[in-house]
């Protein structure tokens, strides 16, 4: 088990920055997800933990001891990727025995590591098959496996489920976390899917373009997001983002107007989850506009309402589906609005109007 710090850590190649400026402690224990889109620096932070990459500036601790020219093999830490890197002519017990066998440990006691490590997978009765005769999800708990059986002081997982099929993954996402909190070993998991990131972490680090944007827990970043690309990025769907304009306390759209409060007057971003959208008719004090799509999903339907040139989400019931392009107006409930800057990445509003409904 292990605490890491990251101080003021950059990264760079040649012009273009990877990472900028980094600071970031976890706790020992902790299961900390980092969470953006493809190049926003999340895996580059995992290399540099990991050893693998050099830093451009900046520090790295792991338990208060500076680890920047430490190599990968000195960090005693495990890695498991989006490939699972098994040895196909080893059978399971070999591929989770052979990090042991580098280290030349005793064969009695690598023997009893590797029943214990296959035990808390459940493969115990697979350690005689090859790995072509698993399953993707197998295959995932040999490589689990194979990093448990090292007994390292922190794991590193780098989009370790990307290639299992829908059903798999959460089947793999409840177990990983199980194990996890069973072992206690310090995790950082590297992720573009937001869902995993919400069902796995402790704590969510959001970055994009080499910077953070926000870190909290799972309920703290879908509840107060702290701008609107996080609004936008957090949530399935994600929060709807409605541009318009602040003035005479009210909201304004080309869809129509809402009260809004004590918002200062100006360019304004609404947001807006999909779950706190109230679907009626249409009404002069509010926004209006037509059904654009109506998707059963069997516990609910979701409605895209167009306003404009924006789709708003809207989560209703599975029996309050609407025909296409008919005409709705939108309420929001009270207490549930989120107001950002405009922009794409706007900063969040601390002031909210009192009632949209």
């Amino acid at each position: 088990m292990a605490t890491v710090e990251l101080e003021k850590l950059c990264k760079r190649f040649g012009s273009y920055t990877a990472l900028e400026s980094l600071n970031l402690s976890i706790a020992d224990g902790e299961f900390l997800v980092l969470l953006g889109p493809s190049g926003c620096g999340k895996s580059t932070t995992m290399r540099l933990v990991a050893g693998l990459e050099e830093p451009t500036s900046g520090e790295i601790r792991i338990d208060g001891e500076r680890v920047n020219e430490r190599p990968a093999r000195d960090r005693n830490l495990a890695m498991v990727f989006q490939n699972y890197a098994l040895y196909p002519h080893m059978t399971v017990g070999e591929n989770i025995a052979y990090p042991l066998k580098v280290q030349r440990v005793k064969r009695t006691e690598r023997l009893a590591r590797v029943t214990e490590a296959a035990a808390k997978v459940e493969l115990g009765e697979l350690l005689a098959r090859r790995p072509a005769e698993l399953s993707g999800g197998q295959r995932q708990r040999v490589a689990l496996a194979r990093a448990i059986v090292r007994r390292p002081s922190l794991f590193l997982m780098d989009e370790p489920l990307s290639n299992l099929d829908a059903k798999l993954r959460t089947v793999m996402r409840a177990e990983l976390k199980h194990l996890q909190k069973e072992l206690g070993t310090t995790t950082i998991y590297v992720t573009h899917d937001q869902v995993e990131a919400m069902t796995l972490a402790d704590r969510i680090v959001i970055l994009s373009d080499a910077r953070i944007q926000q870190i909290g827990t799972p309920a703290e970043i879908y509840a107060r997001p702290a701008n609107a690309f996080v609004a936008g990025f957090i949530g399935s769907p994600p929060m709807n983002l409605i541009p318009g304009e602040s003035a005479d306390g009210r909201f304004r759209h080309d869809s129509g107007e809402v009260f809004l409060g004590s918002e200062p007057p100006g360019a304004v971003t609404l947001g807006i989850r999909p779950e706190d959208v109230r679907v009626g008719e249409p009404d002069s004090n509010g926004l209006n506009g037509r059904v654009f799509s109506s998707e059963l999903l069997g516990d609910c339907t979701l409605l895209n309402v167009r306003l404009g040139e924006t789709l708003v989400a809207v989560r209703v019931g599975p029996d309050e589906g609407r025909a296409m392009n008919e005409t709705v107006g939108l309420r929001f409930d009270a207490g549930k609005v989120h107001f950002f800057d405009a922009g794409a990445s706007g900063s969040r509003r601390d002031t909210t109007g009192a009632s949209l409904s």
